[in-house]
Parts: C-alpha cells; sequence; structure tokens
C-alpha cells in the first residue's frame, strides 16, 4: 500500500504521537480524517497541515462510546468514500499503585473509577474503532490495515496496573484480528512505543528526563516522528501483518 492517496484515520490526533503522524503521513501525500475528544488541538494541526477541506476531515469523538464511534465512522465514510488505513492511538493515563500500606494501615488504592477510565479509552476504545474500521473496510472489498498502539509498558510497570493491562490487551488484539480479518485483505499490526519525547515526558524535570535516558541503551528518549515514521513503514510493507514492533531505543521494562 501506498502513503500518497491513502485515507487515514487517526484516532487520538490531537497528541503528541497523533500529530506527529498526521504531519508525516500529509507530507507523504495522504488523505487524513482526524479524530479526537478535544477537538482545538485538531484545528491548530489542520491550519498547519494545510491541506483542503477535501483530504482533511475533522471529528470530535469519545471512542469509548459505541454511539459515538459509529457515527463517526459513518462520517469518514461519507466524506471520503472509504477508509484504508485506521491508527488506534487515543489513550490515557490514570497512574497509582493498586495498594498502598504503611504501618498497618491503608493508604490508598487505585479506584474504580481509574481503573475503568482507562479501560474505557485505550481497550474498549480500541475494539470499538478496530471493528468500525474492519466493517467498513471488510463491506467495501477493498485492502486495508488497522494498527493499535500498545506501549513497552504492557510487559508490566509499577503503578499502571490499568494502563499496562490495556497496552497488552491491544497488542493481543492486533494478532487476533490480524487472524480473522485476512479473509478480507486486512492487515493488523501494533507498535509499542518506549519513552518518545512528547509534550508531558519534555516537561519534566531535568533531572528526571537525564534519569530516564540513561536508562535507555540508545542515551536518549524517542522522537514522535520515530513512531510515526514506523507507522508508515507498517503501511508501506504489505507482508508485515499480526506483528508487535516495539520502538524503544532497546529499553526494556
Amino acid at each position: 500500500m501506498q502513503t500518497k492517496g491513502t485515507i487515514v484515520a487517526i484516532t487520538g490526533a490531537g497528541g503528541g504521537l497523533g500529530s506527529a503522524m498526521a504531519r508525516r503521513l500529509a507530507a507523504q501525500g495522504a488523505r487524513l480524517a482526524l479524530l479526537d475528544y478535544v477537538t482545538e488541538p485538531m484545528e491548530v494541526l489542520q491550519a498547519e497541515l494545510g491541506l483542503p477541506e477535501a483530504d482533511c476531515l475533522l471529528i470530535g469523538c469519545d471512542v469509548s462510546s459505541e454511539e459515538a464511534v459509529d457515527k463517526a465512522f459513518a462520517a469518514i465514510q461519507d466524506h471520503f468514500g472509504g477508509m484504508d488505513v485506521l491508527v488506534n492511538n487515543a489513550g490515557i493515563t490514570r497512574d497509582a499503585l493498586m495498594v498502598k500500606v504503611k504501618d498497618g494501615e491503608l493508604i490508598s488504592r487505585m479506584t474504580l473509577e481509574n481503573w475503568n477510565a482507562v479501560i474505557n479509552v485505550n481497550l474498549t476504545g480500541v475494539f470499538l474503532c478496530g471493528r468500525a474500521a474492519a466493517e467498513h473496510m471488510a463491506l467495501a472489498g477493498r485492502p486495508g490495515l488497522i494498527i493499535n498502539i500498545s506501549s513497552i509498558s504492557r510487559h508490566g510497570n509499577m503503578g499502571q496496573s490499568n494502563y499496562t493491562a490495556t497496552k497488552a490487551g491491544v497488542a493481543a488484539m492486533a494478532v487476533t484480528w490480524a487472524r480473522e480479518l485476512a479473509r478480507y485483505g486486512i492487515r493488523v499490526n501494533a507498535i509499542s512505543p518506549g519513552f518518545i519525547g512528547t509534550e508531558m515526558v519534555r516537561s519534566m524535570k531535568p533531572e528526571a528526563l537525564a534519569k530516564l535516558s540513561a536508562m535507555i541503551p540508545t542515551g536518549r528518549i524517542g522522537e514522535p516522528d520515530e513512531i510515526a515514521h514506523t507507522v508508515q513503514y507498517i503501511i508501506e510493507n504489505d507482508f508485515v501483518n499480526g506483528r508487535n514492533i516495539e520502538v524503544d531505543g532497546g529499553m526494556r521494562l
């Protein structure tokens, strides 16, 4: 599949990784459907990209809502007449230790509210968007691609019971879907980024960022465009299927 002219839907498009994907793919001639819960960052991104309205559709969407997702993907179908690629990038964190006890007393525990919030967006949202995209692709009878954004945290990371569960789940779903959807000519893969220099990471204290970088064999954090480059690679290599690509500078949690 060639990136030029390809119709790509990106969830979480207003964030650091999503916007980097949009910039790279737009520069390569892709047509973009940008989805995010908050629309303002996408409007800024759209102005920066300079794409005509026919090639760049903005959709405010809560990916955890079945109704909102189905409406969003129907809008993509109506606007572009089809879809070639979905990048399931939307995600949130609500970090906390599962339980914290000191001197025989319970100090804190991860709330069910924060557990459910992350599960609803990071896992259920990926399922809903993947299902909607696969439905439209299969009915159209055209080759397609779904990329789930996982994380190296899927191996297990302290303070992230909810997040690691979702990221392990979306990586496993990529393998499952690759097997289920191959009959329709739809490939499915996952990308597991390590520590990437989004605005949130770069806002860390310099000493904390230096300590973090020292943990990575390459000696630095990754750049958002390096994840976007991996998206482009998967789009353009039709023999990559059912795989999870870790882009982490050699780091292992």
